[in-house]
């Protein structure tokens, strides 16, 4: 994670001014291939899938994961307020919507903290982030900031992790009831609703990345974003490895 993205910039990768853009799809792929860069190869996360992590463990990931959850909407809310485009704030307001709750839907917050219910921590715990470590709430309030002080085109870029979570929720769910049968079923909707509304987030913030990056210089900043959000969620896993190791 490069520190000078937390003040709103990313950097460009050099690239030779006379190259030509990549195609959309040429583009696509470009930013689709930074899957193997995700979290879900994260030894951590990869331990947590096949079963190995003590009950302390998966609270501890509950507990820090959720400060990312319940900043998730603040970010979003830095992509509104900077975004002059209001055919794509009636689009993007959705993800709050989504993640706080509106009327009789829940969100994606109360839905966590029911995961948290399942794992044995109490709200009082939850909500107290008693136990967020030091390097996740400096990753998660990097990518905050960076939401609030870059281009809103760049922020909606740095979203675009979400191409790979569907993938990362499925295995959960296929493993976690058979490694973890203490954890309550019910426990596991945020993964199971995640599928979906992600696959619908990514089809618009990947429509504007490829409207918005149109040269090839362009389009290696947008991969220098992707990577710092990678990072991001990288890093938090390398803290919470660290602070509950056995």
């Amino acid at each position: 994670m490069n520190l000078n993205d937390t003040y709103g910039t990313a950097p460009a990768l050099p690239v030779d001014g006379t190259l030509p853009a990549w195609s959309r799809d040429e583009f696509a792929a470009q930013l689709r291939a930074k899957g193997t860069a995700y979290h879900i190869h994260h030894p951590f996360n990869v331990k947590l899938n096949s079963g190995g992590c003590t009950r302390e463990q998966i609270r501890g990931w509950v507990a820090n994961r959720f400060y990312y959850q319940i900043n998730i909407p603040l970010k979003d809310a830095a992509v509104l307020s900077n975004c002059p485009d209001r055919a794509t704030r009636r689009r993007w307001v959705q993800r709050i919507l989504d993640h706080d709750g509106y009327g009789d839907q829940e969100g994606g917050i109360e839905t966590w903290a029911r995961l948290g219910d399942a794992v044995g921590l109490s709200r009082g715990e939850l909500w107290s982030l008693e136990h967020v470590t030091p390097g996740v709430r400096f990753a998660v309030d990097a990518y905050v900031n960076f939401a609030r002080r870059a281009p809103w085109q760049d922020a909606v870029c740095s979203s675009l992790t979400e191409m790979f979570a569907p993938q990362v929720h499925r295995d959960r769910l296929a493993s976690w009831p058979q490694h973890y049968p203490w954890i309550e079923a019910a426990g596991l909707a945020y993964f199971r609703s995640r599928i979906t509304l992600a696959q619908r987030d990514v089809e618009h913030g990947l429509e504007v990345t490829l409207d918005h990056f149109r040269t090839r210089e362009q389009q290696h900043r947008a991969l220098a974003i992707l990577q710092f959000k990678l990072d991001i969620l990288w890093t938090m896993l390398d803290s919470i490895e660290k602070a509950f190791a056995q």
